[in-house]
């Protein structure tokens, strides 16, 4: 059975499901709320738990119970957690979810992110098959490259920036202006490049010119929200990618990720499992 990995950050998340954000003055009641651990380092992490059977997952948590609170519920989903520990609070986030679905955050504090000189066991990155990174400095980057698929987020970037390192894969949303690729700002090299656009699919690129389209996959039931849809397809893509699928089946198979978390509330109750896929 493949062996996969997450190496990136992880939040306790407020979520407020509301008929529309708060315009500027506006105060508007919520219907419903919980909070849960959350952030793209650990919503990756549960859903390739679900595809592979288990996943580990190298982070760093703060010293509160939001933290202690973060790493059980990751561990109750079936996730290894590896984290250093920071003398810090936990980063919190608040995210506001509408009618439409759609979800709009906010964050409390800087990311907290694994190191290459933490006491982590890092040689273990050689044994994955793949790797998804959110988060880390440049040496746990490289920690990551050992693995044999190795996948990015561009909100790791400054661990991508001006690096030797290549990504066998770079995901970004295309509506999201935090994660242009601008390459030759950004100095980062991906041998694939795939900008996802919601209800469009969306579409790759590689590094020898090649490119290319994809549908988005048919919903299994009506939008709840979208938190979480992104991330969930960048997991299913290292899955599919290192696993040894064509790119065309590693997207179509991240495309059905990203849609069935779009039918649950908060991040985890709509992920695909590997039954659930056929797989």
């Amino acid at each position: 059975m493949p062996r996969f990995a997450v190496v990136g950050h992880v939040e306790w998340v407020d979520f407020l499901k509301v008929t529309h954000v708060p315009r500027p003055g506006e105060i508007v009641q919520a219907s419903e709320w919980w909070s849960e651990a959350a952030g793209g380092g650990a919503v990756a992490a549960v859903q390739l738990a679900k595809l592979a059977g288990s996943v580990t997952f190298f982070t760093a948590l703060g010293n509160d119970e939001h933290a202690r609170r973060a790493g059980a519920e990751l561990r109750a989903h079936g996730v290894e957690v590896q984290a250093a520990a920071r003398d810090r609070p936990q980063r919190r986030g608040v995210a506001f979810l509408d009618a439409r679905g759609e979800r709009t955050i906010a964050v409390l504090g800087d990311r907290l992110v694994p190191a290459g000189d933490d006491r982590l066991p890092w040689s273990r990155l050689a044994e994955m098959d793949g790797v998804y990174f959110t988060g880390g400095d440049v040496a746990a980057l490289r920690a990551a490259r050992t693995a044999g698929t190795l996948v990015a987020t561009p909100r790791a970037g400054d661990a991508l920036r001006g690096t030797d390192v290549t990504l066998d894969a770079l995901v970004r949303s295309a509506g999201d202006a935090g994660e242009q690729d601008d390459r030759e700002r950004h100095a980062w090299s991906a041998r694939l490049t795939v900008a996802t656009r919601g209800v469009e699919g969306g579409t790759y690129a590689t590094q020898d010119g090649q490119t290319g389209s994809f549908d988005a996959a048919p919903l299994t039931g009506p939008v709840v929200d979208a938190y979480g849809a992104g991330d969930s397809f960048a997991a299913a893509l290292t899955f599919g990618l290192g696993s040894g699928m064509e790119v065309d089946e590693a997207l179509a198979l991240a495309a059905r990720c990203g849609a069935g978390v779009l039918t649950g509330a908060g991040p985890y109750a709509g992920q695909p499992t590997a039954a659930s896929l056929g797989l």
